[in-house]
């Protein structure tokens, strides 16, 4: 299941979750990020369970993506016990994201 994270449910859903989670800052308009979401909703259902991964629109949002210091999109931030513990930059191949995600479940 892939999350949607707006301010709102921020705290709650990324930096009080239980299981490691993936953010994915991007905005509509931009054409690496349409290109990852079909990669993203494909980890999403993959890791269901073990990872909470989900987008974060950056026009709707602007708060959270200036406290992550997110300057390019698409920027993944990976989050473990409530801490960005990784953040990655432009687009990443299937196999490389899944690395990432396998990596922060351990």
């Amino acid at each position: 299941m892939e999350y949607k994270f707006t301010t709102e449910n921020f705290d709650a859903e990324v930096l009080k979750s239980e299981l490691p989670v993936l953010v994915d800052f991007f905005a509509d308009w931009c054409g690496p990020c349409k290109m990852m979401a079909p990669i993203v909703e494909e980890m999403a259902n993959s890791f269901d369970g073990k990872v909470k991964v989900g987008k974060c629109n950056i026009e709707e949002n602007m708060e959270i993506a200036q406290k992550y210091h997110v300057m390019h999109i698409p920027t993944f931030v990976f989050f473990k016990g409530g801490q960005a513990v990784e953040t990655h930059v432009g687009a990443l191949s299937r196999q490389d994201l899944e690395k990432k995600l396998q990596g922060i479940t351990e």
